[in-house]
């Protein structure tokens, strides 16, 4: 069941979206509060985050820059707001999506839905196993044989999208967008070569690479 966080401080629009959500058969959980927000993520982890850009003690858009690269979970900003250059900065923030309030929750729900599938799309099997690994997606856990290997997020992340495209040929425009521009960390050529080098060297052997290098294309992940 995909958790949703509701980060809305109107009282009546939040159960509102809350009990739409309950009926679309995901479960939210409720927060009027920057502050409530970061205690909840400390300890629970979200599929999707609904968030709005005025809260009591704090602006979304500073919230979203601080806090939500540390949990890369798909957040949709919530505004009253409809300032073309708002909605450009709230999507230069990583924000899947923006609506204007006032919504339809018809669109909201369909919003969220298609964001999850968006993001979650193949991440829905639990375990995954090629070679010598056995990867569990849920709990970001890597098995070589009977060796746990020490992933950074990052890395693991990487690991995700090769394993949910493999077969594919994955060019490096491709994994910076995934990995990095949609979240607003833009970075170069070589960091992404420079993490595609560290990771497979962490889960290659003697007997599987599993990441090809596709020369003057990008990369691919070889099940052979």
């Amino acid at each position: 069941m995909k958790k949703i966080l509701v980060m809305e401080d109107d009282e009546i629009l939040n159960a509102g979206l809350c009990y739409n959500i309950q009926k679309k058969e995901m479960l939210p959980i409720s927060v009027y509060s920057i502050e409530a927000a970061k205690e909840k993520l400390k300890k629970e982890t979200f599929d999707l985050i609904l968030l709005d850009v005025n809260l009591p003690d704090g602006n979304g858009f500073d919230f979203a820059k601080e806090a939500m690269p540390k949990y890369n979970t798909p957040f949709i900003f919530l505004t009253a707001h409809n300032l073309e250059e708002e909605i450009i900065k709230g999507l230069q923030l990583g924000a899947d999506d923006y609506i204007v309030k006032p919504f339809s929750i018809k669109v909201v729900m369909e919003k969220i839905q298609v964001v999850l599938r968006r993001c979650y799309n193949g991440r829905e099997m639990e375990n995954y196993s090629c070679g010598n690994l056995l990867i569990n997606m849920k709990n970001h856990i890597v098995m070589r044989r009977d060796e746990r290997l020490s992933l950074t997020p990052t890395e693991f992340e990487i690991l995700e999208v090769f394993v949910e495209n493999r077969g594919q040929i994955l060019t490096k425009d491709l994994l910076l967008e995934q990995i990095w521009d949609r979240k607003g960390n833009f970075v170069n050529e070589h960091t992404l070569s420079l993490n595609v080098s560290r990771l497979r060297n962490k889960i290659a052997d003697e007997e599987f690479d599993y990441i090809k290098t596709i020369y003057g294309l990008g990369y691919k992940w070889s099940e052979d």
